[in-house]
C-alpha cells in the first residue's frame, strides 16, 4: 500500500508553539504561524484539542528576521502574513487539491512574499538589507510538503529518533558539504548565522521543497536557529518523546537553549499526527 495514497478522513494533528526573545537579544525578530487551511483559522490549541484534518491540509511556518532595529520583524512579520494571505486566496479556493497543485501555490506564495519583502525594502532606505527565513511545513493528507528558504530547520521524530529534514542554506553548511570542515569544526565556528539566502534580499529567491510521507504518532518540529545552534538533534528527540504535553515539551527545549546560553532568539512548533486515516510502522511493508 502507498504512504503516499490520499486520505483525508481520520487523519488528527494536535500544535503546540513557543516562541522567546533567548537572552542574549533585546527583542523578538521571530515570528511563526499555525494555519487550518480549509477553516482558515489561524489560533494555536497549544496540543490540548487535535484537530480533524482537513481537505486543504494545515500550515506550519517558523520565520527568523535578520536586518537591525525593526527591520527583522518587520521582515518576519510580513513573510507570515503575505505568505498567509496568499495560501488563504489561492490554494484555499481552488477545485483540484492535488499534491503537485499545492507545492506549486506554496512555492508562489513564497516567491510572492519575497518579492514584496525586498520591493518595501528598497523603497525605504532605513530597511534596505532586511530578510528573513522562511521554512514552511504543508501538512495535507497522509504527507507533508517542506519547503524552505534559509537555515530555519524541521525534523521528523519517529520511534524516538529526530531527523533533520531541512538541509541549511548557509556558509557552515557549504563548508561542509565541499569537505573544508569536520562536523565538529563546524559546530565551534562563529559565526555560525551567515546564510546563502533569505526572503528579502534579493528580487528572487529557490525555494527548496521535498514531500515527507507521515505514519500514525510522527511528530514534526519546526524551529529557528536559536534551538538549532545550540540543542542537539538527540536532545530534541529525548524531550519530545518523553513529555506527553506538547505545550510543556515546547518550554522545556526553549528553557535547555536558554540554559545554554540563548544566544538568539528561540521559536518551536511542535505537531503530533494521529488517526486511522495514517499508517502505523508495523503496516509498511519492510518498515518505515
Amino acid at each position: 500500500m502507498s504512504l503516499f495514497r490520499r486520505n483525508d478522513s481520520g487523519i488528527r494533528l494536535a500544535v503546540s508553539a513557543l516562541t522567546d526573545v533567548g537572552r542574549s537579544r533585546d527583542h523578538n525578530e521571530d515570528r511563526f504561524l499555525v494555519a487550518d487551511l480549509t477553516t482558515r483559522d489561524t489560533s494555536v490549541q497549544n496540543g490540548s484539542r487535535p484537530s480533524e484534518l482537513g481537505p486543504r491540509g494545515s500550515l506550519l511556518l517558523v520565520a527568523d528576521g535578520m536586518g537591525g532595529a525593526a527591520a527583522g520583524e518587520m521582515a518576519s512579520q510580513m513573510a507570515v502574513d503575505l505568505i498567509f494571505e496568499q495560501l488563504a486566496t489561492s490554494w484555499s479556493s481552488e477545485t483540484d487539491d492535488s499534491p503537485d497543485l499545492f507545492a506549486l501555490r506554496v512555492r508562489e506564495a513564497v516567491e510572492r512574499a519575497n518579492a514584496r519583502i525586498h520591493a518595501v525594502s528598497q523603497e525605504q532606505p532605513h530597511l534596505q538589507g532586511m530578510g528573513t527565513t522562511a521554512t514552511l511545513v504543508g501538512i495535507l493528507g497522509p504527507r507533508l510538503l517542506l519547503s524552505q528558504v534559509g537555515d530555519s530547520r524541521a525534523y521528523l521524530i519517529r520511534d524516538g529518533v529526530a531527523v533533520q529534514m531541512t538541509r541549511d542554506q548557509s556558509f557552515v553548511q557549504h563548508l561542509l558539504d565541499t569537505g573544508r570542515v569536520s562536523e565538529a569544526e563546524a559546530y565551534e565556528m562563529a559565526p555560525r548565522n551567515v546564510i546563502l539566502q533569505a526572503l528579502g534580499p534579493s528580487p528572487t529567491v529557490e525555494v527548496v521543497q521535498h514531500w515527507q510521507p507521515l505514519l500514525r504518532g510522527d511528530m514534526v518540529l519546526l524551529c529557528s536557529d536559536g534551538l538549532s545552534g545550540v540543542v542537539t538533534a538527540d536532545d530534541i528527540a529525548g524531550i519530545v518523546t518523553s513529555t506527553d504535553a506538547l505545550p510543556k515539551a515546547c518550554q522545556k527545549l526553549i528553557d535547555l537553549a536558554n540554559e545554554r546560553g540563548g544566544p538568539d532568539n528561540i521559536t518551536v512548533i511542535l505537531a503530533r499526527m494521529t488517526g486511522d486515516g495514517l499508517m502505523a510502522a508495523g503496516d509498511v511493508e519492510g518498515g518505515a
